[in-house]
């Protein structure tokens, strides 16, 4: 079998189990900084040990004659697998730990099922720092292999949406104070992946820290992944969180940040866009609708043609041009709704997410969905009430500018990666609902000639804080009041 063969195997079997061993390197830099003044203070425990390499270079710092002693009393690792209690058992006989007490307290055991009781009973509290498995549920549904893992998401367990989300609710229902996790990111940036988890969880936890990477860091899994600092609340409470992050980006660029996390948004970093959307949203929306589907044209045939590309067929680097013959009235409304929108960067600065001319950029009258609809695709904007070409291009800058400006403040965090590039920034995925979200605050409908007028000079300005004042309720607008104050969007 070749190496790109074996590799493969290797990546399927890691995949389904949801394993991503780590790295000694990602444990020195990262982790050991935060607990070397207090090894002597805890039990340092591996629930999902791997090959160990979260726990055992705690064993470079113990001196020689002290190291034995201090293994028996303070190290504790277990594993699913046989083969990974066998590679751990053997690293630790390579820190001077003799392979008998390694066996003792290296020990092949399903953590995801139950919690060890054993340690409830040692005189010292647990410390726990580990690389659990995660296996998103929507995959595991997917794939035979991966079937076995339902049985950990039933019972008290049901609606949690990962494997890793099971391994933190376990600590958290056996009283474990401390923990360092290393998870995917969407703990903190996931919607419904992880909403119901942040709500059950962090009442529990304050974050102390985290640590982003918006770098590949495991060689079998694209999935971005943060570390997590956190301690048990001597109280539970529901409360916002308050945190700073350091996050790692493209060519090893660090970027510190304070991070706001809010249990009206379910604790979901970035809800700054949301809380925008909300408290902005037009006292009469523009309502749009997304795709020209083919049922579309089948319920509107006639003679009047109109030249679309075809998303469901792509052939050398472009979409498919078609002729289609319509009746006058999808003619008419095809030509007349003149934007789409980009759900997906590109990867060049000038091809970011947002929404964009069809005509200037495909060079015919709409985007047709001849098959299945796909979110990833150029989507046509249908809009009701129908609106003018210049307000539509308006709606087009406006949405721009207030898109680009959270990513900047945000740093597109409430957005969903999309995947690893050598683009010059980490690629983005943007909802439709978002898309929705944003094109509602568009206040269109609630302006008269004089207010539209002056709704343009603020877009070309391009003043976030005159365009928020701007966009409120006219009412609220002549009591020169505010939603919201003003600084705290800025």
């Amino acid at each position: 079998m070749n190496e790109e063969a074996i590799n493969q195997d290797e990546r399927s079997s890691r995949r389904a189990l949801g394993i991503h061993l780590t790295s000694v390197d990602l444990f020195l830099e990262y982790i050991f900084p935060e607990i070397e003044n207090i090894l002597e203070e805890y039990i340092w425990v591996d629930l999902y040990c791997g090959e160990g390499n979260l726990i055992l270079p705690i064993l470079n710092y113990i001196p020689n004659d002290e190291r034995i002693d201090f293994f028996q009393k303070k190290i504790f690792m277990y594993d699913i697998q046989n083969e990974m209690v066998e590679k751990c058992i053997k690293n630790a006989v390579s820190y001077g730990i003799p392979k008998e007490i390694a066996q003792s307290n290296i020990k092949q055991r399903d953590n995801l099922a139950s919690f060890p009781d054993e340690l409830k009973s040692k005189s010292l509290p647990v410390f726990h720092i580990t690389n659990p498995p995660y296996l998103y549920l929507g995959y595991i549904r997917k794939h035979k292999e991966t079937k076995v893992h339902f049985k950990y998401f039933e019972g008290e367990n049901e609606g949690f949406q990962d494997l890793y989300q099971i391994a933190m609710i376990n600590d958290l229902r056996n009283e474990v104070n401390n923990l360092i996790y290393i998870i995917p990111s969407n703990f903190l940036f996931g919607a419904s992946v992880s909403n119901k988890f942040r709500l059950e969880f962090l009442p529990y936890y304050r974050i102390n820290k985290m640590i982003i990477f918006e770098t590949k860091v495991f060689k079998f899994t694209g999935t971005n992944i943060c570390i997590g600092f956190l301690k048990k609340k001597l109280k539970p409470k529901e409360e916002n969180l308050k945190f700073k992050a350091i996050k790692i980006k493209k060519n090893n660029k660090i970027i510190e940040r304070d991070y706001f996390l809010n249990p009206k948004w379910k604790y979901r970093a970035g809800s700054e866009f949301d809380e925008f959307t909300r408290d902005f949203k037009s006292k009469k929306p523009l309502i749009v609708k997304y795709y020209l589907l083919n049922k579309d044209i089948e319920e509107n045939q006639g003679s009047h043609s109109i030249e679309v590309i075809d998303t469901n067929v792509y052939l050398s680097n472009s979409y498919r041009r078609e002729t289609l013959y319509v009746n006058e009235y999808l003619k008419e409304k095809i030509k007349s709704n003149l934007l789409y929108v980009r759900t997906v960067d590109t990867g060049s600065l000038d091809g970011k997410t947002g929404l964009y001319e069809i005509e200037k950029d495909f060079s015919v009258d709409g985007i047709y969905v001849s098959r299945a609809t796909y979110r990833t695709s150029p989507i046509q904007l249908f809009f009701d009430p129908m609106i003018s070409e210049e307000d539509q291009l308006l709606l087009k800058d406006y949405f721009n500018f207030i898109l680009e400006y959270f990513r900047k403040r945000l740093d597109s965090e409430f957005l969903t990666t999309y995947k690893y590039s050598d683009a010059e920034y980490t690629r983005k995925y943007l909802g439709l609902t978002q898309v929705r979200n944003i094109i509602e605050t568009f206040p269109i409908l609630n302006l008269d000639i004089e207010e539209k007028k002056k709704f343009k000079e603020l877009i070309e300005k391009q003043s976030f804080s005159d365009i928020v004042d701007f966009i409120q309720y006219p009412k609220e607008r002549e009591k020169k009041t505010t939603i919201r104050n003003l600084s705290d969007w800025m």
